[in-house]
C-alpha cells in the first residue's frame, strides 16, 4: 500500500502538483531570506569628501541639515497638500495661494511710486506674438485712484471692476470720495475669502493701488493671499528685482519729487526690466494722480505717447551727454600725445 502510495506521488498529475509545491517553497524561502548588511561603516570611508552641511560648529551643522530635512519633506509632500485651498501642509503652508502669488511674478512688470502729492504708476506692455497687441495692464478706478497689475490680466479686470463698484457706492452714500486705505483694505478682504473657500481658487494677480485723499498720496501693494502693504515705491512681476533694486536706491528723497521725477524714475524702473530691449512709448504705459499747489485734485489719468516718448528722448540725451564728453576728452588726449618731440 505505503508503495502504491509512494508511486502515485511521483508519478502523474499529483507528480507535478508536488514539483509545483516544492519550487514555491524554495522561492519563498529565497525571497524571506534576510540580506546581509552591506553598508560601509563610518571609519572606512572616513578621507572621503564631507556632505555639503558639514560645518565646524556643530549648531550650524544642526541647523543647516534641518534645513534641507524642511526642503525635502516640503518636496516630498507638496503633492498631498496642494490639490486644495483649505488645506494646510505640515509646514503650515498654503501651496495654493504660493501658487498663485508665483503667477504673479510670471506676469509683466509694473511699478509705483509716490511723492506727498503725486502718486505714479508705470507698466511695460507684453504682447503675447508678434501678430497681437498687448492686454491693458493700468486702469482708473475712480477720479482719485487706479490700479496697474501683474499676472493673470482676466482676474485683473474683475477685481478692477470691483474697486470701481466699491468707489461708486461710497461716493454715493456719503458723498465723499473713497479714502485709499480703505479701498485697499475691501480688496485684501475680497482676495482673502478666497484663501479659505474648498469652492474658490485665490486670484492669481497682484495689484498696485495708488491714489489720493485727504492725507496725501498712498501707494499699496495687494497680494493675492490676502496681504496689503504701504510702500514709497514698489515693483511687482517678472524681473521686478532689478527695479527694486534701482528704486531703492533713491527713494529717500521721493517724498519731494516733482510729477516730472516721479515719471522718470518709473520709466527707469521699468527699463531695468526689458533686459536690455530698447524703451519707448510703445511698450509702456504710465498714469499719474496728484494735487496741484494750488489743491485743485488732478484725476487720475494716463499720460498718451507723444509725452511718454519726449520724456524717454531727454532720459537719452542726458544719459548719453557724459559719454560724450568723455569721448571728446580722450580724443584731446590722443591728440596731445601724437605731437612730434622737439627736436634736441
Amino acid at each position: 500500500m505505503l508503495t502504491h502510495y509512494t508511486h502515485s506521488l511521483t508519478s502523474g498529475p499529483r507528480r507535478n502538483t508536488h514539483l509545483l509545491l516544492c519550487w514555491l517553497a524554495f522561492f519563498s524561502c529565497s525571497i524571506l531570506e534576510p540580506k546581509k548588511n552591506t553598508a560601509t561603516k563610518p571609519e572606512e570611508h572616513a578621507d572621503r569628501e564631507p556632505k555639503p552641511y558639514a560645518h565646524s560648529d556643530p549648531k550650524i551643522a544642526r541647523e543647516i541639515q534641518a534645513e534641507e530635512d524642511e526642503d525635502e519633506a516640503s518636496r516630498m509632500f507638496r503633492n498631498q497638500y496642494d490639490t486644495d485651498v483649505t488645506t494646510w501642509s505640515p509646514a503650515g503652508r498654503l501651496f495654493q495661494v504660493e501658487y498663485a502669488m508665483e503667477a504673479v511674478k510670471q506676469g509683466s512688470a509694473c511699478v509705483g511710486l509716490r511723492s506727498r502729492t503725486h502718486a505714479v504708476l508705470a507698466a511695460a506692455n507684453k504682447a503675447a506674438s508678434e501678430l497681437s497687441s498687448h492686454q491693458r495692464k493700468v486702469f482708473r478706478v475712480a477720479d482719485h485712484a487706479g490700479v496697474a497689475l501683474a499676472g493673470l490680466t482676466a482676474d485683473g479686470r474683475v477685481l478692477s471692476r470691483f474697486l470701481r463698484s466699491e468707489c461708486i457706492n461710497h461716493a454715493f452714500v456719503y458723498d465723499a470720495p473713497l479714502p485709499v486705505s480703505r479701498l485697499a483694505l475691501r480688496l485684501a478682504d475680497k482676495a482673502q475669502v478666497c484663501t479659505q473657500r474648498s469652492w474658490k481658487r485665490p486670484y492669481g494677480v497682484g495689484l498696485l493701488v495708488a491714489g489720493l485723499d485727504e492725507s496725501g498720496a498712498h501707494l499699496y501693494y495687494n497680494c493675492p493671499s490676502g496681504n496689503y502693504f504701504e510702500y514709497q515705491a514698489f515693483a511687482i512681476g517678472s524681473r521686478s528685482q532689478a527695479a527694486k533694486t534701482f528704486l531703492e536706491r533713491r527713494f529717500e528723497g521721493y517724498n519731494d519729487y516733482t510729477p516730472d521725477q516721479l515719471i522718470r524714475d518709473a520709466l527707469s524702473a521699468i527699463k531695468e526690466t526689458l533686459q536690455g530691449e530698447k524703451l519707448t512709448s510703445s511698450n509702456c504705459t504710465v498714469a499719474i494722480v496728484g494735487r496741484k499747489d494750488d489743491g485743485t485734485v488732478e484725476p487720475f489719468e494716463m499720460i498718451d505717447n507723444k509725452r511718454i516718448q519726449e520724456i524717454i528722448e531727454s532720459m537719452e540725451a542726458v544719459e548719453e551727454a557724459p559719454v560724450a564728453a568723455a569721448e571728446s576728452s580722450s580724443m584731446q588726449e590722443d591728440k596731445g600725445t601724437d605731437a612730434a618731440p622737439m627736436d634736441i
